[in-house]
């Protein structure tokens, strides 16, 4: 009775590492802010996982089963709102200014509770990767922790990367085309985790 650490942080790591919503988020915000500014907001989006995986880990999707058309709620308005990030991107511009504010914590931690692929991750890690009769405690702090460790990792690296990026292109005319590029990434990374239920 264990969760199997190893091969969840191995699915993890692919999961996190990958594009998709969050990631591409935090690609526009290194664009637009630099990492250094948006280190708030990136420690905001690796923590505000843990809102979902704790109260997964408590009996969550067992309310799922009993209210289904709460969680389809959820997961249509979550997308949607991602959406709308993703339109946001797609009309920003690169140019920095010193006296714009950069998304700060609370903004971050908004990011993967309404992200329909943290939820995918989360609940593979509880129903794939956790042995029957694991104590929810253990699989809970156990998928909290390697989730957080792989986040630390990951979501610095796509802020940076954005950074890079942005200095390549910004002021230029391929600057439009990247965060339109940005944008429809994130809208099918959306759809692709909505219609291949995050496989």
């Amino acid at each position: 009775m264990s969760v199997a650490a190893i091969s969840f942080a191995v699915f993890a790591a692919s999961q996190v590492g990958t594009p998709g919503p969050a990631n591409m988020t935090l690609l526009a915000t290194g664009a637009r802010y630099g990492l250094r500014r948006a280190l708030p907001f990136v420690f905001g989006v690796c923590l505000g996982k843990q809102l979902v995986i704790w109260p997964v880990g408590f009996g969550l999707m067992q309310l799922a089963e009993t209210v289904p058309w709460a969680f389809e709620a959820l997961k249509w308005g979550s997308a949607l709102y991602i959406i709308w990030l993703a339109w946001r991107v797609a009309n920003l511009r690169l140019t920095v200014d010193a006296d714009a504010k950069a998304p700060g914590f609370a903004a971050g931690l908004l990011v993967h509770p309404l992200n329909p692929k943290a939820w995918a991750i989360i609940t593979a890690g509880f129903t794939a990767f956790s042995a029957p009769g694991t104590p929810s405690f253990e699989a809970t702090v156990t998928i909290a922790l390697i989730l957080l460790g792989v986040q630390l990792l990951f979501h610095p690296m796509w802020t940076y990367g954005g950074e890079r990026i942005a200095r390549l292109v910004a002021g230029k005319p391929e600057e439009k085309y990247l965060m339109w590029s940005l944008a429809a990434l994130t809208v099918a990374s959306v759809l692709f985790v909505l219609f291949a239920g995050g496989k």
